[in-house]
């Protein structure tokens, strides 16, 4: 299993659960409209998506991040089309994945 296939089972581990206290704002999570969340993590912060994955109840997880201003974030949509995020911070690093039979 290769690094970022590791980071993306946990994110999808954590997709599992009942939305947990990650990106809240006083005690709530942010959720709102796919298009609205997606185009301020591009317009404000210079994110764009790095990976994505099917989470459980059919939800898509996707990890968005920018090597500009080094920052990520994780959202979690649900079949309604409503985004939360999930987790953010900084110092986002894009991992340079060995090759194949290579040790990490």
């Amino acid at each position: 299993m290769t690094g970022m296939n590791r980071i993306m089972g946990a994110v999808l581990t954590l997709a599992s659960l009942t939305f947990p206290a990650g990106a809240q704002s006083n005690g709530q999570l942010i959720c709102g409209q796919r298009d609205a969340i997606i185009g301020t993590l591009s317009s404000r912060y210079g994110e764009t998506a790095r990976s994505i994955g099917m989470g459980p109840g059919n939800r898509i997880v996707e990890v968005y991040a920018s090597d500009e201003t080094g920052t990520w974030t994780i959202t979690v949509t649900s079949a309604d089309g409503m985004t939360c995020l999930m987790a953010s911070g900084a110092s986002y690093e894009t991992l340079v994945q060995p090759a194949p039979g290579e040790p990490l």
